[in-house]
């Protein structure tokens, strides 16, 4: 993966802000603990005397193996008897020492592992999750929730036996809510379609909410937006923001594309969302899509390969009803 320094630098700072905070915490709370209890204290120190008396007896020429096998078993007594007394006084046993996020490479990003240093799945996350904000800093994500979406802007009339737009929409609403309850990155991708203002953005803003709030990367774009920044990128020499752009669309837990079929069309834009779609679901990751477009535009704006792939893995919702941006404003008017 290849990132610029700009975002390399906030998931950095990231990392070592969460590094600096567990080191604080655990410097404030031995001061409350040898505050409460000198004897620990007392203990803490002679544990950091054995590994001064090693250094002194290498230096002094002494007999190193036997002054070392002595200074391992006092020093390990020690360890356990501080332990002891944490615990008896209501602490973890490793109560003295940094609570850090990441206790694989304990907050520095970076590993060791058969002599050679490995990039620590937190910095990965890291790096995904600046990529996310800089490309969601544009997007209404705080703007949509469930609690928010009515229900009672869809009709009840029941016509040709067919169910009610609001019956549809319940459904809908209902599956949404799961979805992004029960949502793990292997979650299936859905297609939401159907005309202007039946609660698509909406819907999927909501899900975006929610998955953010479990702890996964989301990124929402509008696909007028997205194929323009990507367009803009990939005919600029000497620029990599392309392939950075890129990866934080495909690493990213969710990706959620609004108004696909309102971008300019061409063969850039075709090649490029079925090159995103294909590439996430040959990894098993979802896409949250919604459109105006039948499927038959689909098919005709974007090859019936794509269609194929998209209806072949994707939950299909058709959304129903009227405009519920003129019905809402309408309910409010005087």
């Amino acid at each position: 993966m290849s990132y610029s320094k700009h975002i390399y630098t906030q998931a950095m700072d990231l990392i070592n802000g969460r590094r600096m905070k567990a080191e604080k915490d655990a410097e404030l709370r031995r001061e409350e603990i040898f505050k409460k209890h000198p004897e620990i204290e007392k203990l803490n120190k002679e544990i950091s005397s054995c590994g001064i008396q090693a250094a002194k007896a290498v230096l002094m020429g002494k007999d190193v193996n036997e002054e070392m096998e002595k200074l391992k078993t006092k020093s390990l007594s020690l360890q356990e008897n501080l332990k002891t007394r944490l615990s008896s006084v209501g602490y973890s046993q490793n109560a003295l020492e940094p609570y850090f996020t990441c206790n694989i490479c304990n907050d520095t990003g970076y590993y060791e592992e058969n002599n050679k240093t490995l990039v620590c799945d937190c910095l990965k996350k890291a790096l995904i999750k600046c990529s996310c904000d800089e490309l969601n800093a544009s997007s209404p994500l705080s703007l949509c929730t469930f609690d928010s979406f009515s229900l009672e802007n869809y009709d009840m009339d029941v016509s040709e036996n067919s169910p009610s737009p609001y019956e549809v929409m319940s459904k809908i609403f209902n599956f949404c809510k799961r979805y992004a309850k029960d949502f793990t990155p292997k979650s299936k991708s859905i297609l939401m379609k159907g005309a202007t203002g039946l609660g698509k953005t909406h819907l999927s803003l909501a899900v975006a909410n929610e998955v953010i709030n479990k702890g996964y990367s989301v990124i929402y774009v509008s696909a007028p937006s997205i194929l323009s920044k990507l367009e803009k990128e990939h005919f600029s020499n000497g620029n990599n923001k392309e392939e950075e752009t890129l990866n934080a669309l495909l690493d990213c837990d969710l990706l959620i594309i609004d108004d696909l079929g309102t971008e300019f069309i061409n063969n850039f834009s075709v090649t490029e969302i079925y090159n995103i779609f294909n590439s996430r679901l040959l990894q098993g990751k979802p896409v949250i899509i919604n459109t105006n477009l039948t499927l038959k535009e689909i098919e005709s704006n974007y090859s019936q390969r794509f269609l194929s792939r998209l209806a072949g893995c994707a939950v299909k919702l058709d959304f129903v009803g009227r405009d519920i941006r003129i019905t809402d404003r309408k309910s409010h008017s005087f």
